[in-house]
C-alpha cells in the first residue's frame, strides 16, 4: 500500500456480490474539501494501490482547482472485452448498488477507463440520485466530455504559460502528442488564436510539417476513421517520434509515460503542456526543468473535466461550464507559474504546495 505522509487514504471500501460476478472498491483519499470526486475505472488488473494513487492525484486535482471535493476513485475488477454489454451493465449496477451507502455524501462517481456515458446512465439507474454520478448523458443533464472541456482548459493553461514566457501565441509553433477529444480541442482553439500546428500524432503514427498542418483537413481525416499519418501533406513519422519533433510546444494528450529519461536531451520543444495524466515521472520531469523547458503540471493544466464535473453536480449549463473552466484555468496556471519562479523551483513542486496547503487549511484529521 502507497505511503500517503498522513494526509489519507481516510476510507477504503471494497466491495463484492458473488452472484453477480462484481467484485470492486472505493478509495476516499482525503474530503475535507467535501466528497472524494473521481471515475470509476473498469480493468482486469485494477487493484486498490493503483486506486489509491488516482484518488491522491484527485486530490490534488480539485484542491488545485479550488472545488468543493476531495479526492476519490474507484475500481472494478472485470475485463470488458471479454464480457457481453448485458453482463457489464449488471456488474456496474451491483457496484453502484454496493457504494449507495457513500455516494454521493461523501464519494462522487464519473468515467474512466472502460466507462462512459452510458456507464453512467446505469450507475444512476442503480443509485437513483443525480448527484452521485456526473459525466451522465445529456438528457439526464450531464455536460458530456464531447463539449471539450479539458481541451479548452489546457488551451487557456498554454496562452497563459505562453505569456509567462513573453511568447507571441500568433507566432509559436506547436505539436500534439494524441489527436483525439482533449488534443483535437487543444489544437482547435490554438489554431483560431494563431498558433500553427506543425505536428500530431495518434496511435498509427504521426504527421509532421514544418511551414504547418491545416486543422480542419486533419479534423475531418480523423473523424473518417483514418489516422493522422494519412495526411497528405507532410512526413509520416513512427508514433513515438512525436517527441523528437521540433515545435515550440508540445500539448500531451494520450498515453501516461511518454517522455523517458533517454529522450529528454534530444527534447526540442520550449514549453511542454501535459494535458494527459503522469506523460513523465518526476524524475524526467525534474530533468526537463533543468533543461530550460518549462512544464506545465497535468493537474494544473488538465482540470477542465474536473470542473466541468463540478458544474454538472451543481446543475449548471453548457455557457457557465466554459465560463468556469478558463476562469479557474488561468487563474491556477498563472500563480503556479509565477510561484515557481519567485521559489525557483519547478512548476510541479510549486503546484503541489499550493494544493497542499488549500486541503491543510480544511484538514481537521491530517497529520502536518
Amino acid at each position: 500500500m502507497v505511503n500517503f505522509d498522513g494526509f489519507g487514504p481516510e476510507k477504503i471500501i471494497e466491495v463484492y456480490n458473488p452472484k453477480v460476478g462484481m467484485h470492486g472498491f472505493v478509495v476516499l483519499d482525503n474530503l475535507s474539501r467535501g466528497p472524494g470526486k473521481g471515475g470509476i475505472r473498469m480493468t482486469p488488473t485494477v487493484s486498490i494501490d493503483e486506486v489509491s494513487k488516482l484518488a491522491r492525484a484527485m486530490t490534488w486535482k480539485c484542491a488545485m482547482a479550488d472545488l468543493p471535493f476531495g479526492g476519490g476513485k474507484s475500481g472494478i475488477i472485470a475485463d470488458p472485452k471479454t464480457i457481453s454489454k448485458e453482463k457489464k451493465k449488471e456488474i456496474i449496477q451491483a457496484f453502484s448498488e454496493a457504494i449507495k451507502v457513500v455516494c454521493p455524501d461523501l464519494y462522487i462517481a464519473a468515467p474512466d477507463i472502460n466507462t462512459a456515458e452510458e456507464e453512467m446512465r446505469w450507475f444512476y439507474e442503480a443509485n437513483g440520485d443525480k448527484k452521485a454520478v456526473t459525466g451522465k448523458p445529456k438528457d439526464l443533464g450531464g455536460l458530456p466530455h464531447e463539449l471539450g472541456s479539458t481541451g479548452f482548459g489546457v488551451y487557456h493553461s498554454t496562452l497563459v504559460a505562453l505569456e509567462h514566457m513573453g511568447l507571441d501565441v500568433k507566432k509559436i509553433t506547436f505539436a500534439i502528442e494524441g489527436f483525439g477529444n482533449v488534443g483535437i480541442f487543444a489544437a482547435k482553439f490554438l489554431t483560431q488564436k494563431g498558433a500553427t500546428m506543425v505536428a500530431a500524432s495518434d496511435s498509427r503514427g504521426v504527421v509532421y510539417n514544418a511551414k504547418g498542418i491545416d486543422f480542419a483537413q486533419l479534423e475531418k481525416l480523423k473523424s473518417s476513421g483514418k489516422s493522422v499519418a494519412d495526411y497528405k501533406d507532410g512526413k509520416k513519422l513512427p508514433t513515438a517520434d512525436i517527441v523528437k519533433v521540433k515545435a515550440d510546444v508540445l500539448i500531451t494528450a494520450a498515453i501516461p509515460d511518454l517522455i523517458t529519461i533517454d529522450e529528454v536531451d534530444g527534447l526540442k520543444f520550449k514549453l511542454i503542456v501535459e494535458g494527459s495524466n503522469i506523460p513523465m515521472t518526476s524524475e524526467v520531469e525534474g530533468l526537463i526543468h533543468k533543461k530550460g523547458i518549462l512544464v506545465v503540471p497535468d493537474f494544473v493544466a488538465n482540470a477542465g473535466g474536473v470542473i466541468s464535473s463540478y458544474v454538472e453536480y451543481k446543475g449548471g449549463n453548457e455557457k457557465e461550464m466554459f465560463r468556469l473552466v478558463e476562469e479557474k484555468i488561468k487563474k491556477n496556471t498563472k500563480i503556479v507559474l509565477e510561484n515557481a519562479k519567485k521559489k525557483n523551483v519547478k512548476p510541479r513542486d510549486a503546484a503541489v504546495d499550493i494544493a497542499k496547503a488549500r486541503v491543510l487549511e480544511k484538514c481537521k484529521i491530517c497529520k502536518i
